[in-house]
């Protein structure tokens, strides 16, 4: 589970986007005062930092340039303030990306997962294969076997099933795959989940009616018990 630091003083935004990024194995810590934000970057590892501009007692520019004197923790600034102007001194005072309110919270998670994949902090990395039970994963060469025979799987079956891997034995919602798996686009219809499912389910020589290895939860999406 990733990390995340957000300092913002609106309270209630926070609490919000805090319980939407947890449903994407993102934990937040909401810190509404710069000092005290700046304090927990000293004394705790964060893996990015969420930062709005207009913060009592400093403004956000200034707490994005004094992070940036001690750490090199990704900074994805949060603000309303839409002048360009901001978002380009935000930029050179070492922020990696810039995101105007209002938004999508789908929209900053995708940067998110962007900046960590990118840096190598997803939690994905550092592990070339993951085992469980009859199916294995190389990340190295991106293969998965079953019962020790490659699967032959296209990009949207990979990511959905490298994923379910890495929360196996998990409840994976449809939402949860849609915005997590590279190769599915963030449009994608819920019912176009369901589709690459029944797919690996044949690689699996899975029974649709009484799966073996991914099961339906219903009214939840599906379990990977390998």
């Amino acid at each position: 589970m990733s990390k995340v630091l957000m300092i913002e003083d609106d309270e209630e935004l926070a609490e919000i986007l805090s319980e939407y990024l947890q449903r994407f194995n993102i934990e937040t810590i909401n810190v509404p005062d710069p000092f005290l934000g700046l304090s927990e970057l000293e004394t705790h590892d964060f893996d990015l930092v969420i930062l709005d501009l207009s913060l009592p007692g400093m403004d956000g520019l200034e707490v994005c340039e004094q992070i940036r004197k001690h750490s090199d923790v990704p900074i994805v600034i949060s603000s309303a303030r839409s002048d360009l102007t901001d978002k380009i001194v935000g930029l050179e005072k070492g922020a990696d990306d810039y995101l105007p309110k209002p938004y999508d919270p789908r929209e900053l998670v995708a940067r998110i997962k962007s900046i960590l994949r990118r840096i190598g902090r997803d939690g994905q990395r550092g592990e070339e294969e993951k085992k469980s039970g009859d199916l294995r994963m190389d990340a190295d060469t991106k293969m998965i076997y079953f019962k020790n025979e490659p699967l032959h799987l296209t990009a949207a079956e990979y990511g959905i099933l490298s994923y379910m891997l890495e929360h196996a034995n998990e409840v994976v919602s449809r939402e949860d795959l849609i915005y997590n798996v590279d190769a599915i686009h963030e449009e994608s219809s819920l019912k176009s989940i369901d589709v690459i499912i029944s797919r690996i389910r044949h690689k699996l020589s899975d029974n649709p009616k009484h799966p073996r290895y991914i099961r339906s939860v219903r009214g939840l999406g599906y379990r990977l018990t390998p």
